[in-house]
């Protein structure tokens, strides 16, 4: 029988008129021998850390838990916050942080027989080899090889970690979007940044503790569950915001209502909902509603403050390239990711690529190009902000997509999905810069030496925020389910 779970509620009054049918094992013990169940229950999860504080109310004295309250890590984070640059539609690794002599060596030439088992599904190992679109080229006092795609981006390689033996389980964009996000193919699991805010909570009563500002051109194969909560109360799930004025939709006042007028009627409203919240036992799913409504009252005076870059120096702004072509609008989404998490913003991610995006299976040329002018000025500008404000040494950034693609041709100048091996590099919060952990084999096709699966990524960012993904659990459907399942490791030689 599933349970509605995240952290106990208090024991609903004695004197609530309201006696449910007990649908959960919670309302069992809540009813059956006059609630001693619960008690017992209450007692031992609070003896564990898992009641968090209560705030009075006018329904008694009594509330829900505040989910969203601050809580202790299992152990001393390197990270407080994250920024997940997330490149939608699959990057190619071959062209970008995955240097490969023999694909250079070996162009044009088909893909040896020992390789051609994995591909027999995609039916593409008969095209031939393609060479790097672009020449790679040791940077910075580390040597670490970056594209010219990438100069920008080369000029931070003393800062970057770069993984270049991940790998997944689907060939495909939404499952692989899923995987990348909540660590399931599957749709409808919390996502890595609910994930977080339930273990953490907030740092920002005026801000979501999880905020997405997808690319303005559309949204991500696979939709908002990719950053939903899954089971886990809505709470957690992540705001998605953009720049400008009216950053959330719906968000401002009515013209004509003053600030009295709405703190007035929000008031009459918080006393309504703790009365109807409390003969209902503080259902989290309500709960989460209600406390919405407040969030949304601090945010309209938060929000648009955020969002308003007005008062950054011209050399900041230049920084980022806002006010050029090409780099204006990703770059001013990364400058607001920097803004958010000065304010306390727990996690933010940050789309690059509609629902093609980095998809290049017919151009790797045009269509990296393209993306790679939009982006590198950006990141690179977000990555040397961080260090110079002092943020990059407990600020976590990932920078990476679903997938990476074949080193195989595609259409003659384009390359196919590849989930068996990709890049992603990390930055900042502890881990080692300059330098890249593992490898793929001779031609970049899979993942060979220190493998990353998605699990074991997941395990890692969650260390390095002081949180243990094997304790990090909720009970949903008669088992506690974790953001890495039953696998994962924490990849300990990335950290410095």
């Amino acid at each position: 029988m599933s349970e509605r779970e995240m952290t106990p509620n208090p024991i609903p009054s004695t004197h609530s008129r309201h006696f449910p049918i007990a649908t959960t094992r919670r309302d069992f013990l809540m009813q059956a021998g006059g609630g001693f169940g619960s008690i017992a229950l209450a007692s031992l999860l609070s003896e564990t850390g898992g009641i968090p504080r209560a705030n009075a109310d006018d329904a008694g004295g009594k509330s829900p838990a505040d989910p969203l309250s601050p809580k202790p890590t299992h152990f001393q984070p390197r990270a407080k916050r994250v920024i997940w640059l997330f490149m939608h539609g699959g990057p190619s690794h071959v062209d970008l942080f995955d240097p490969k002599p023999d694909l250079v060596k070996y162009g044009g030439q088909p893909l040896p027989e020992s390789f051609g088992e994995v591909m027999t599904r995609r039916k593409v190992a008969r095209n031939p080899l393609m060479p790097p679109v672009k020449p790679f080229r040791p940077r910075g006092k580390s040597g670490l090889e970056v594209s010219d795609f990438l100069p920008e981006v080369a000029g931070c390689a003393d800062d970057l970690c770069v993984l270049r033996s991940c790998h997944g389980d689907s060939v495909n964009h939404p499952q692989s979007v899923y995987q990348m996000n909540t660590g399931n193919i599957l749709m409808g699991k919390p996502s890595v940044g609910s994930w977080v805010t339930y273990g953490l909570g907030t740092e920002s009563r005026n801000m979501p503790a999880f905020v997405v500002l997808p690319d303005p051109g559309g949204g991500v194969k696979g939709g908002p569950p990719a950053w939903g909560s899954g089971f886990l109360p809505a709470t957690f799930q992540g705001t998605t915001m953009r720049s400008g004025s009216n950053p959330i939709l719906d968000l401002k006042p009515q013209a004509g209502i003053s600030n009295e007028q709405q703190r007035a009627t929000l008031d009459l409203i918080r006393r309504l909902n703790a009365s109807h919240l409390q003969q209902r036992d503080f259902d989290s799913e309500l709960s989460a509603r209600v406390n919405s409504y407040e969030l949304a009252y601090r945010m309209q005076t938060a929000a648009p403050e955020i969002v308003d870059v007005n008062g950054e120096s011209k050399a900041t702004l230049k920084q980022y390239g806002i006010g050029e072509k090409e780099t204006n609008e990703y770059g001013t989404r990364c400058l607001l990711a920097r803004r958010m998490i000065e304010r306390g913003v727990r996690f933010v991610q940050v789309y690059s690529g509609d629902t093609g995006g980095w998809d290049a299976h017919r151009n790797v040329a045009d269509n990296h190009g393209k993306y790679c002018r939009r982006t590198d000025k950006p990141v690179a500008g977000l990555l040397k902000d961080l260090k110079q404000r002092g943020l990059l040494r407990d600020t976590l950034v990932i920078w990476g997509g679903e997938f990476g693609r074949m080193p195989m041709s595609e259409q003659g100048t384009g390359r196919d999905h590849n989930p068996w091996g990709y890049s992603v590099w990390l930055a900042g919060a502890g881990v080692k810069g300059g330098f890249a952990y593992g490898a793929t084999d001779a031609v970049g096709l899979r993942a060979a030496e220190n493998k990353v699966h998605v699990n074991d990524l997941h395990a890692t960012i969650l260390h390095l925020l002081g949180l243990d993904h094997e304790l990090l659990t909720y009970f949903h459907n008669g088992r506690d389910e974790r953001l890495t399942d039953v696998a994962g490791r924490v990849v300990n030689e990335i950290l410095a």
